[in-house]
């Protein structure tokens, strides 16, 4: 069955990784393809604590079936400690039952991610995020450095991926961001295209 739409899904707790979120989804829907936007919820401490089921703003939050429905994927999220927050690693570790069905091989897929600080551990993020989309078959898509910005940026931006150096506690993406991410969302979507017609 083809699917018609990229799977943006994200965590972001300050925004940052909002922002590129909804820079990818443009980048995505510049081709003609829907961006389906969709939060990861948050986890807790507390077993006892009364799980929402649905955010109080923004997209909704994703489901297991937006995985195995979508052309592609790009997973967004903060970096705790050189790594992917505790959330995004929380839903990737329920995905068992789409990588035994093998619902995600030869899907498109890019990461992206946002630190507080230059040196906060953004490659190594999206490198972390990027083992197990490839234990589930995924093809992932990355910046090539035929994008001007690569070369240029003093904030965010790495060739593993979109990336945001949040210097405030307002977010707001640099132009180098906002066109490397808008970037990396175009090129998935064309591969996922590709892909889809063969």
């Amino acid at each position: 069955m083809s699917s018609s739409f990229i799977l943006v899904a994200f965590y972001s707790v300050h925004g940052g990784t909002q922002l590129l979120a909804e820079a990818l989804a443009k980048g995505i829907e510049s081709v003609g393809m829907e961006a389906r936007l969709r939060q990861i919820p948050p986890v807790t401490s507390n077993l006892d604590e009364q799980v929402k089921t649905v955010p109080d703003t923004g997209a909704p939050f994703v489901q297991l079936t937006d995985l195995e429905e979508c052309a592609g994927l790009a997973l967004g999220s903060p970096t705790r400690f050189g790594n992917m927050s505790a959330a995004v690693k929380y839903f990737i570790d329920q995905t068992l039952p789409q990588w035994l069905a093998g619902s995600l091989i030869d899907k498109p897929a890019s990461v992206f991610t946002s630190t507080g600080s230059m040196h906060g551990g953004q490659e190594s993020t999206l490198l972390s995020m990027q083992i197990p989309l490839l234990h589930h078959g995924m093809l992932i898509c990355g910046l090539p450095y035929s994008e001007a910005e690569l070369h240029s940026t003093q904030s965010g931006g790495t060739p593993y991926g979109p990336s945001h150096l949040a210097v405030n506690k307002t977010p707001t993406l640099s132009n180098e961001e906002k066109t490397l991410a808008f970037a990396q969302g175009k090129r998935l979507a064309i591969i996922a295209k590709k892909l889809e017609a063969l």
